[in-house]
């Protein structure tokens, strides 16, 4: 549990020197990929009886990678927190 001590005491550091950014229009950024139903589905859940497109919130296990280069985006644009 150490680490994640340690994470809110950076936050806490970082919230008393200045603002901090927190960025994060991910609905937009994921609609910019144009994924098809397939793409949301992906391996996972290739087998779902209902429609999964548009449901961003999946995207982080079906195409976890589309999430962690959005992320890296963000963090290279000055993002503090994602």
């Amino acid at each position: 549990m150490k680490p994640i001590q340690n994470r809110a005491e950076q936050l806490e550091r970082l919230l008393r020197e200045r603002i901090v950014i927190f960025d994060g229009a991910m609905g937009t950024m994921v609609q910019q990929h144009k994924l098809d139903e397939a793409a949301y589905r992906g391996e996972r859940f290739k087998d779902s009886r209902r429609d999964l497109q548009g449901l961003h919130d999946l995207i982080c296990l079906s195409q976890p990678r589309i999430i962690e280069d959005i992320h890296k985006l963000y963090l290279e644009a000055g993002a503090d927190l994602i």
